[in-house]
């Protein structure tokens, strides 16, 4: 078997153990946020005007390269006067193909204009280039599969040894485009009704006063808070079976990673519906 044979049949081992490790903790958890029923306010984008929004990527290039299909195909024979593709953050990690995702999005070769979002994962990697001791935890997090990605050799750091020496050779691989596409990543973006971030905002503080910190990590105190927030909140970071639809959010984290099935919500007018790679059909 040739050396890239074996790598390739590496990957996929490991991509099926993580998958049946996700399965295997996250069943009883995402079943809880799995898909309810949405209130009857309405919500709408400027009329001439599609936003295509793109959840958790987390280096599942392949379903990536699927995602530009199905969009370039859903804007088959079709005129507006702006179309946008907002992309929700986490890039990177987990899967294996964190590089050419950045390669891409960093090039802009998407299908339509785009809006890119930074997530907490983002975070890491740019703290881990400033600081080695970083790794401790991003390694746990997907970090040594982002890593892998762009040549390092990691088996040090399958043990916890040697991160400056992982540091120093991911300094030299990483480039400096894919850095300054990092570093101009947003948090958040507003478009008609709706209001866009990574992770979700704090309950009871203006949007526009937001912290990063919230913006990019928060969970249960936004998950679990049914107020209205004066836009409808769409989100990532936090997995579930299928787009959690709610009064006052919508969830598009699907855990591209380990489920293959990556998910982008279509708003048009005061529509929405979704479209999935990996996946089948489309859901309104």
């Amino acid at each position: 078997m040739s050396i890239a044979e074996h790598s390739a049949q590496a990957d996929e081992i490991s991509r099926e153990t993580t998958t049946a490790r996700f399965s295997r903790w996250a069943t009883p958890f995402l079943k809880a946020f799995a898909e309810k029923p949405s209130s009857a306010v309405t919500r709408r984008v400027p009329d001439g005007m599609r936003v295509y929004c793109v959840g958790d990527i987390h280096g599942r290039n392949d379903l990536l390269d699927q995602m530009a299909d199905k969009i370039n195909a859903d804007m088959d024979g079709q005129s507006f006067e702006k179309i946008v593709t907002v992309f929700l953050g986490d890039y990177v990690d987990r899967g294996f193909g964190s590089m050419p995702v950045l390669e891409r999005l960093s090039r802009g070769e998407w299908p339509t204009s785009t809006i890119a979002l930074a997530g907490n994962h983002e975070d890491l990697l740019l703290s881990f280039l400033e600081d080695e001791k970083i790794l401790e935890a991003w390694r746990g997090l997907g970090g040594l599969e982002t890593l892998h990605s762009y040549g390092v050799d990691v088996s040090p750091g399958l043990v916890g040894r040697e991160f400056k020496k992982i540091q120093s050779e991911f300094q030299a691989r990483f480039p400096e485009q894919h850095r300054l596409f990092l570093a101009s990543l947003q948090t958040s973006a507003t478009i008609g009704d709706y209001f866009f971030c990574h992770a979700g905002i704090r309950p009871g503080v203006p949007l526009d006063r937001q912290k990063r910190e919230d913006l990019l990590n928060i969970r249960d105190a936004f998950l679990v808070d049914e107020a209205e927030h004066g836009k409808l909140i769409v989100h990532g970071h936090t997995p579930s079976v299928a787009p959690e639809v709610r009064s006052n959010r919508i969830g598009i984290d699907t855990a591209a990673y380990a489920t293959n099935r990556l998910t982008c919500l279509v708003l048009e007018k005061d529509e929405c519906r979704f479209l999935f790679a990996g996946g089948t059909g489309e859901r309104k």
